[in-house]
């Protein structure tokens, strides 16, 4: 699939309709706290930290400083413009090539970001390079195999075929870091807040904050939204969770 270009559109809609609540938030750094040292403070790489939805949330639990490294210029001016943070420091930067010494980090964290990135091997070991020895690594993403199941792909399957294609299997996903000297330590699954209603969920998904709609066509989505829109009345209300996978890695 092409690459997607976050400063064409996806910048100025990302953080409303990829927010997270406060709960959501607090179940995201109760689980990343299950795999780490009680020591105050570590200090956190937020890789492809986009808006900072997470940057800020990790300084405050953890103590930071926490780096939100991201390539997009415009996603990151969002962040530095509403997700600021006395110990978060906002770079531009790629996986490939991460603004930061050796051996300088405690924790990285992954979040919706590794089917973008293209040269897996190069930075499997750039992020060995910065985590330090013991460190951990927190890789947050969608499987090939395992798509979680969420109701509007129920409603378009076409749709859920175009997000499945955008990513990897799991095995492989493991395979490009352990590849690379990680050790895969933990098979999480986390089951997390993502909106109070379906009503919520609906209006955040109109937005086209997903990746998914940067690969399909204009009449395509607008055909979508259509028949969403007529399934509504038929679909369960009520708070929308979503269950991730996590896979957890050691230096």
């Amino acid at each position: 699939m092409e690459k997607v270009d976050y400063d064409a559109r996806l910048h100025a809609v990302y953080a409303a309709g990829r927010r997270m609540s406060p709960d959501a938030l607090q179940t995201w750094m109760e689980a990343f706290a299950r795999h780490l040292p009680e020591t105050r403070p570590l200090v956190w790489l937020d890789l492809g930290s986009g808006t900072g939805r997470m940057t800020p949330s990790l300084a405050n639990a953890f103590g930071g400083p926490a780096h939100g490294v991201e390539p997009s210029d415009k996603m990151r001016a969002q962040a530095l413009a509403h997700a600021g943070h006395p110990a978060v420091r906002y770079a531009a930067g790629s996986a490939e090539h991460i603004p930061l010494p050796d051996a300088s980090c405690d924790a990285a964290l992954l979040f919706f970001v590794w089917h973008h990135v293209v040269d897996r091997e190069g930075a499997a070991q750039e992020l060995r390079r910065v985590v330090k020895p013991g460190g951990k690594l927190f890789v947050q993403a969608n499987f090939s195999d395992r798509m979680p199941d969420i109701w509007w792909f129920r409603v378009m399957p076409e749709w859920r075929n175009v997000d499945t294609a955008q990513f990897r299997s799991e095995e492989e996903v493991k395979r490009d870091f352990t590849g690379a000297g990680w050790t895969l330590v933990s098979r999480d699954q986390v089951t997390w807040l993502r909106s109070a209603n379906l009503a919520e969920d609906f209006e955040r998904l109109k937005l086209r904050a997903v990746s998914t709609f940067e690969h399909m066509s204009e009449e395509v989505v607008e055909a979508g939204f259509a028949r969403i829109e007529a399934a509504l009345p038929s679909l369960g209300d009520g708070p929308q969770y979503e269950t991730s996978e996590l896979l957890v890695f050691q230096r």
